[in-house]
């Protein structure tokens, strides 16, 4: 069988092939192996890389695989932080388990959650929500059954181009129709028509950490209010800003009528494993999506809602900090790589930089940096079609992968 034919089903053989030509095995040089085909090491890389893609079929298993065969990678993909999930929450778990509360709770949360978020509500954004405008669940599938509870399939949403996956992903699956737009003012006022029946927002955004103004942000509140178009504020990062200023549209009608809050524990409290979240929105809304949570997951365990207890109380200043000069760090020295152009993000852990300058589309960029570079980042593309040309790196991690993954990339750009 030759190196270049074999099939799918013999893939880690050929994975396995690749690194011996390779030499990272140092069993079989190139020439020994595929020598006798004519391919340079590089071609032969290029086309074993095709057929390993093909293979694994998604990037997570590529990453797998390479690191199985003792390729060391510097992970910049993944949205998760560096710090641990703070011990006074891990505490507050383990107390809760040894407690057995381990039953059914109320389906929408703990009241003592509830009250919890409703405080913190107020202290961030100066309203204090009923406690039957809130909603305890997992932070992703409130898109999804806000987008279910809100649209009928002739309805129109717009989403945030580039923007995080899960929005188009949801209303691919439901039918709903997703109208992607960049996500300015201009572009989002746009794209509005009498069938918009949703409206989607993300600051700090993923992926660019850029922040909205109050300025935008009242535009877009008005102009939605004005055709009767809910509001989802995804705000997951809203607690992570730099040079700015945080500004939500819940602070205009303080969810009652219009604006659906989306909030998370995962980002700010590095407590990603734990998948606890909340939506604050209009009662009869959070009534009809709270029945749907009833049915599909019963409750969120009473010992997750405990550590979220914890966790609301936890100072998250040191950690944001960190983040800035993380952010400084990478910024400035991605942008002293020849053909690369990155803007300074103002809030989340991203940065988004511009790669057009060096002749490849966004997932060239990524693959080259992972086989060459050994740094794994993910193509702007996977963010809607506004992010080709652009690649993505989650900046909270440790500096001295920073210094490292910069050092690498500068050598092969």
């Amino acid at each position: 069988m030759g190196a270049i034919t074999v099939s799918i089903q013999y893939g880690k053989r050929y994975v396995q092939r690749y690194y011996r030509c390779m030499g990272k095995l140092k069993m079989y040089s190139p020439v020994e192996r595929c020598g006798n085909k004519g391919w340079s090491a590089n071609k032969l890389e290029a086309l074993v890389w095709a057929k390993l893609e093909e293979y694994l079929g998604n990037p997570e298993l590529i990453l797998s695989e390479l690191e199985k065969q003792g390729k060391k990678i510097l992970h910049f993909e993944i949205g998760d932080s560096c710090f641990d999930t703070p011990q006074a929450v891990i505490q507050e778990t383990i107390k809760s388990l040894i407690e057995k509360e381990t039953h059914y709770a109320n389906s929408t949360g703990i009241d003592e959650l509830k009250e919890a978020i409703a405080k913190a509500t107020q202290e961030e954004y100066g309203f204090f929500p009923d406690l039957e405008q809130i909603l305890v669940m997992p932070a992703n599938a409130i898109i999804d059954f806000v987008i279910r509870c809100v649209c009928d399939q002739d309805d129109e949403v717009i989403i945030p181009d580039p923007g995080f996956p899960t929005y188009a992903s949801v209303l691919n699956y439901t039918g709903v129709r997703a109208v992607p737009v960049w996500p300015g003012r201009t572009e989002i006022e746009g794209g509005i028509t009498r069938r918009t029946k949703l409206i989607i927002i993300n600051s700090p955004s993923n992926p660019t950490g850029k922040v909205m103004s109050e300025g935008e942000i009242a535009a877009i509140y008005n102009r939605a209010t004005e055709n009767n178009s809910f509001l989802l504020a995804d705000e997951v990062y809203s607690k992570i800003i730099y040079d700015s200023v945080h500004f939500s549209p819940a602070q205009f009608d303080r969810c009652l009528k219009r604006v659906i809050l989306l909030k998370s524990f995962s980002k700010l409290y590095s407590m990603p494993g734990f998948r606890l979240g909340y939506v604050i929105g209009p009662k009869e809304l959070i009534e009809k999506m709270g029945l749907l949570f009833q049915t599909i997951f019963s409750c969120m365990p009473v010992f997750i809602q405990k550590a979220g207890i914890k966790a609301l109380g936890e100072d998250t200043g040191d950690s944001i900090n960190y983040y800035r000069e993380c952010r400084d760090m990478i910024a400035e020295g991605l942008n002293e790589i020849k053909s690369i152009f990155c803007p300074w993000p103002q809030g989340a852990f991203y940065v988004f930089p511009e790669i057009k300058g060096t002749g490849l589309t966004s997932k060239q960029f990524a693959d080259k940096m992972l086989r060459e570079a050994g740094v794994a980042v993910l193509p702007g593309s996977d963010f809607g079609k506004n992010g080709e040309g652009y690649v993505r790196l989650c900046y909270a991690t440790k500096k001295e992968n920073i210094e490292e993954a910069l050092k690498q990339m500068k050598k092969i750009l």
